[in-house]
């Protein structure tokens, strides 16, 4: 078993060589971005990449406190499905009004990519293989809808 430290150190480790791999890539818009800490601009709408042990996971997280506000911002998801399945090339699980890791009531579209380990280095290739494509994809999803979220 890892240490609270070592296990620290591990994680911290992979998402700087995941930055190092993604920084080459521009964003939707030609610029340079922060891809492990995308922001997407709009209060309560966050872009989350989650490596643990056992399971990888990217997708859109909806936090914002108010359930009536979070099951606007899903509908309006929800009405964008097509558009984000094309972006993607897949489908991905919708959860309304679930709780996160630390408690709070969330709502989520994510992919999880399960039977990998973060704290295994041999797979970080397919960690990254599974993170790069879905989080360029969404960063161009995101750039053509965002507009419908400023309002």
């Amino acid at each position: 078993m890892y240490s609270r430290a070592e296990t620290s150190k591990i994680r911290s480790e992979f998402w700087i060589a995941f930055g190092q791999y993604m920084k080459p890539v521009p964003n939707a818009k030609g610029r340079k971005i922060n891809w492990p800490n995308y922001k997407t601009g709009i209060k309560d709408i966050y872009f989350r990449m989650r490596a643990e042990r056992g399971f990888a996971s990217v997708g859109i997280e909806l936090g914002h406190h108010d359930p009536e506000m979070q099951e606007l911002f899903f509908d309006q998801f929800k009405e964008l499905k097509n558009l984000l399945k094309a972006s993607l090339g897949e489908e991905w699980d919708w959860r309304l009004h679930q709780k996160n890791e630390m408690g709070q009531p969330v709502s989520k579209i994510e992919k999880v990519l399960p039977g990998v380990n973060v704290m295994e280095k041999e797979d970080w290739p397919k960690i990254i293989a599974f993170l790069k494509p879905r989080i360029i994809a969404l960063d161009e999803f995101w750039d053509n809808v965002k507009p419908g979220f400023e309002e």
